[in-house]
């Protein structure tokens, strides 16, 4: 939960239009969902990119951007805020995983490809080493409750 209140209160801070996308708080749906397989040191950056990649491709759980224009760029300025928190927690090579994390998605995406959620599940492994089976099939669960194929 306190990953959660600091994306928005980080977001909201940052400028109004953010506060403004804010969904109500009786409304934000906070699961982790790919944080749970990482250390505790690295779940604020990378729940803040998953919320980005939810504005960019999903159904965010914090967010609702009155357009696709500012879609894009709330997701964007979250994407740059959770990397900077990565490279805070974890160094550059905590980066460089993130990194090419959102590459991939993005060229799944372009292409109209599945397996965004085993890219997920890859750079988890980077992070961290091997999650738990049953973890990793919750959090592609979750996942594909929150993303369109």
């Amino acid at each position: 939960m306190e990953a959660f209140a600091a994306i928005a209160n980080g977001a909201a801070s940052e400028s109004p239009v953010w506060g403004a996308a804010l969904l109500p708080s009786d409304e934000r749906q906070l699961v982790a969902v790919f944080s749970e397989l990482v250390p505790d040191h690295l779940k604020l950056g990378l729940e803040t990119v998953y919320e980005a990649y939810l504005v960019h491709y999903g159904r965010p759980r914090l967010f609702d951007a009155p357009d696709a224009d500012e879609a894009v760029l709330l997701g964007d300025y979250l994407y740059a805020h959770g990397l900077v928190r990565i490279a805070e927690a974890g160094g550059v090579e905590a980066v460089r995983v993130l990194a090419d994390l959102i590459s991939r998605c993005a060229a799944l995406r372009a292409d109209g490809l599945a397996g965004d959620g085993e890219a997920w599940i890859d750079a988890t492994r980077a992070l961290a080493g091997t999650p738990d089976g049953n973890a990793v099939a919750r959090a592609l669960e979750l996942h594909s409750a929150r993303v369109a194929a």
